[in-house]
């Protein structure tokens, strides 16, 4: 859920915070920034009741979403199956507040590369809009991304606690919580050693794209 959650947040922040910064102070530009401060300032576990009232309750005639449910289900054979649209709500919902802060992060970093010396005279010479943006501006603008991208990556975790308990979702939070419920110290321990390796595995993993992304940066 996270996973699905992380992608969902990077490829629409991504987006939206380019736009943000192409149409700098211009309608869609001031939409796009309303709507990522709402975004920011609401607790995962607030989106994901909305997010369920929303989709599953009023509007599930057209959706056909489950208001809970987990990824694996049982038939009514009793046999396991995977159910992916179970997993559409709690990856929104806990997708919104990275979404807001990438899409933030983007728009500001995209600013600070457009207005360099650099990106005038690649203009200036003729090279098109696209481009600049692809082999100029992203490249540069990546680097604080990736950072804000990295922490809130860590956070999502964290976050899934209480969207899972919303959605009844099986996943790494619920099953920590049943372990802190009923006092199952060795589940408890394995819990936080997987979600404290996979921590540091984003970390390195985020040096090494500061290294794909910039030049300037050594092994």
């Amino acid at each position: 859920m996270a996973v699905s959650a992380f992608g969902i947040a990077l490829f629409l922040g991504l987006l939206m915070g380019i736009i943000a910064a192409v149409r700098y102070n211009e309608p869609i530009d001031r939409l796009i920034i309303a709507l990522s401060s709402i975004g920011y300032s609401l607790p995962s576990y607030v989106v994901a009741m909305v997010v369920a009232i929303l989709f599953a309750y009023y509007l599930q005639a057209w959706t056909g979403l489950n208001i809970q449910g987990s990824i694996f289900e049982l038939d009514e054979m009793g046999d396991e199956i995977i159910v992916w649209k179970n997993l559409l709500l709690p990856a929104l919902a806990l997708g919104v507040r990275p979404l807001a802060i990438i899409t933030q992060i983007t728009r500001s970093s995209v600013l600070d590369v457009l207005s360099a010396p650099y990106i005038r005279t690649a203009r200036a010479k003729g090279l098109a809009f696209a481009k600049v943006m692809k082999k100029h501006v992203l490249r540069n603008a990546l680097n604080p991304i990736g950072t804000a991208v990295s922490g809130w990556f860590a956070s999502l975790l964290a976050g899934a606690f209480f969207v899972e308990t919303v959605f009844n979702f099986k996943g790494l939070g619920s099953l920590t919580v049943d372990a802190l419920l009923n006092y199952d110290v060795p589940l408890i321990l394995g819990c936080i050693l997987f979600t404290s390796v996979l921590f540091v595995v984003i970390n390195l993993c985020t040096d090494l794209f500061y290294i794909l992304v910039d030049p300037r940066q050594k092994l």
